[in-house]
This record gives C-alpha cells, structure tokens and sequence, in this order.
C-alpha cells in the first residue's frame, strides 16, 4: 500500500493525475501554438531574430527622447 492508501485507490489517482497532466499540456499547446517546424539549414549568425519587440521599441523611444533633450540643449 503506496502511501497508506489501498493499491487500486493509488492506481485510480496516478491514472487521473497523468490524464490531468496531458489534458493541461495540450491545452497550453493550443493556446500559445508552437512553432514546430525545424529547419532543414540552421541559420546563419544573426539571421536569427529572437528580440523583444517591446523592448526594441523602448529603446528606441529613448534614444529618440535623448537625442531632442541633446538638440534642445545645443539651441
């Protein structure tokens, strides 16, 4: 007896545990849908582009906010 409990109440929990386990994994698989295609050519350096497109754009807003606090200065 696994755990102080009979073995066919074990087996009807590991079984539901296991069900519930996939039936999870395959609702996060539909949800976010991976790309699961694999390239036959890897890329080559720095084809592969994996940035953040939020970040990129804050970056870039700085930059550019910088750049008119630099040019308000100068006038």
């Amino acid at each position: 007896m696994p755990a102080g409990v009979s073995w066919s109440r074990y087996l009807r929990m590991l079984g539901a545990s296991v069900l519930a386990m996939f039936a999870g994994a395959q609702v996060v698989h539909q949800y976010y849908l991976p790309d699961l295609s694999i390239p036959e050519v890897p890329p080559k350096p720095g084809e592969l582009q994996t940035e953040l497109l939020g970040y990129k754009v804050r970056e870039e807003a700085t930059a550019a906010l910088q750049q008119l606090k630099a040019e308000q200065k100068v006038d």
